[in-house]
């Protein structure tokens, strides 16, 4: 596929935004990608709104998954947006969402689609595979193929 210059720059703003933000924990770094009226869409519950709010969920994770690496597996643009498949691990050390940490690696895969605005992210929309991440630490059963 044939990217525009944009979307070029746009995909690696976001692989930036994965790399200094959700892998290294350097909110200083992300928070310089973000626009100043970003918006988040996550299902998760998260604390504040705009830039505060990805900032509460980038630490809640980090401190909850020990070693905590977002890998991108799949990455398209289309004009504004940026679309990742990814996957997360680490070992979850930490208290997530009321859960006592139970010691367990994780790999949890996601995709998340991003609008951008003057090369910074304005929007993030993310899907997480919480059930699976749930059966991973034992909190759900898992299923039968």
């Amino acid at each position: 596929m044939t990217y525009t210059t944009t979307e070029k720059t746009n995909m690696e703003t976001v692989r930036k935004f994965f790399e200094v933000g959700p892998s290294k924990g350097d909110i200083t770094a992300a928070d310089a990608l973000l626009a100043p009226g970003f918006s988040l869409h996550v299902p998760l519950p998260v604390a504040g709104p705009g830039i505060d709010a990805i900032n509460n969920v980038i630490t809640s994770c980090r401190a909850a998954f020990h070693g905590l690496n977002v890998t991108i597996e799949d990455m398209t643009a289309d004009g504004d947006k940026v679309t990742c498949r990814f996957t997360a691990r680490g070992e979850h050390k930490g208290e997530f969402m009321g859960l006592p940490p139970t010691g367990k690696p994780i790999a949890m895969t996601g995709i998340e689609i991003f609008r951008l605005e003057n090369g910074k992210i304005a929007e993030l929309w993310g899907e997480a595979n919480l059930m699976g991440l749930m059966q991973q630490l034992g909190i759900l059963p898992e299923t039968t193929q």
